[in-house]
């Protein structure tokens, strides 16, 4: 039996994803498939390193050496073949915290910084948040997939003279893994026009097979002076509760800055035991990541088969990466309160509301898919029903 096939009942640990769920949701019974963690045991050897740091049994002031930079230049350079200096490194309890830090550090009030939307929610709140202005670059949806309209990126940092872009890649919520040629495009704007990029990259070791990850600050000198990069062994190796990540920086001076604003915050020490489980998983981690991805890669498939041949009203885009699918639910033709309301009563699956994603997910739906397939069946199985039903009952 596969060990991703394993079932660990989760409520009672204070878990967000089914402790929260029934606050979230109003409803006992609905099946969370919504934030993203994994219902998924860790590596092994990861386990084994915490428990043997648990059974030490001191806990102090715990510093991340040059080891663990040694660990995560490593792991870059195999699994992206990308050449990171130990000294380019910041650590930071999470990417969100890095966002907000990032935007502190190196614009100011009322700059204009961009994104491609439908994204991730945190984008639009780091930027607002801030003070700063929210300028927004619309991915193009082809039927099949999202791509880049690269006149209208081009012409919004033109118009609004944008500071900063900031870059998901593989893409959260769409599941794109940009190509090197799209992600050439995007840099060499970003470079006529003097724009800084946030990358956020954390999704990069979860790609599908046909598709490779490329950090963005690989392409060039020029873009790796300009890109600061948010990267974490969290979402790859299900370690989110133990808030360990780093960004790396090449360009001295940004990096000096951005230190400074983790600095000003009192932001200056990792977990401990945050530290042993990166270490451990960068090291011994990489067999059960191979068979982590296979496995998302038929847990996709499954999902687009039992939607395609069952039901034409819900469609699932075809996820590069990621273990997050991005549902195309607009042939239900409900309002966005009524298709929440459908999946959360009717089908009694707790998903992302698409339009928490911004304007353009409206009419969507996330559903996270990194659950043994006893649960992702159930889930999928409620959707196809609960779709069905609805149907019978329509005149």
């Amino acid at each position: 039996m596969s060990r991703f096939n394993t079932v660990t009942p989760r409520k009672g640990t204070r878990s967000v994803k089914w402790d929260m769920a029934e606050d979230l949701y109003q409803d006992k019974e609905v099946l969370p498939m919504w934030v993203a963690d994994m219902d998924f045991q860790i590596p092994e050897a990861v386990k084994q390193a915490l428990q043997e740091r648990v059974e030490h049994g001191i806990f102090g002031y715990t510093w991340p050496d040059d080891l663990i930079k040694n660990k995560i230049t490593g792991w870059l350079d195999k699994r992206h073949n990308w050449k990171v200096e130990p000294d380019w490194i910041t650590y930071s309890p999470g990417v969100i915290p890095s966002l907000h830090m990032i935007i502190q550090a190196l614009t100011q009030e009322k700059d204009p910084v961009l994104i491609q939307t439908p994204v991730y929610p945190p984008f639009y709140s780091v930027v607002k948040d801030h003070g700063r202005e929210l300028i927004t670059n619309p991915l193009e949806f082809t039927g099949d997939r999202y791509e880049i309209n690269f006149e209208d990126f081009e012409q919004k940092i033109k118009d609004n003279q944008v500071k900063m872009f900031i870059l998901c890649n593989p893409h959260n919520p769409v599941g794109r893994v940009w190509t090197k040629d799209e992600l050439n495009k995007m840099s060499e704007i970003c470079v006529k026009h003097d724009v800084m990029i946030i990358a956020d990259e954390i999704h990069a070791d979860l790609i599908f097979s046909g598709h490779t990850h490329i950090p963005i600050a690989s392409l060039n000198e020029d873009i790796n002076q300009r890109t600061i990069t948010c990267l974490s062994p969290t979402k790859t190796f299900n370690l989110a509760g133990l808030q360990a990540s780093y960004l790396v920086t090449a360009n001295k001076e940004l990096r000096e800055q951005i230190d400074q604003q983790f600095k000003n915050q009192g932001m200056v020490m990792l977990n401990t035991l945050g530290i042993t489980a990166m270490e451990a998983a960068y090291e011994y981690g990489e067999e059960w990541l191979e068979e982590l991805n296979q496995t998302l890669e038929n847990h996709r498939d499954y999902v687009m088969k039992r939607f395609h041949q069952e039901t034409q009203s819900i469609r699932v885009l075809p996820a590069e990466g990621t273990y997050l699918l991005w549902l195309d639910c607009r042939s239900l033709g409900l309002e966005q309160k009524d298709l929440k309301s459908f999946m959360q009563t009717q089908a009694k699956v707790g998903l992302n509301d698409g339009a928490s994603f911004g304007e353009e997910g409206e009419g969507f739906m996330r559903i996270n898919i990194a659950a043994p397939m006893s649960i992702l069946e159930d889930g999928v199985t409620r959707i196809i029903e609960a779709v069905h039903q609805n149907e019978e009952k329509s005149p």
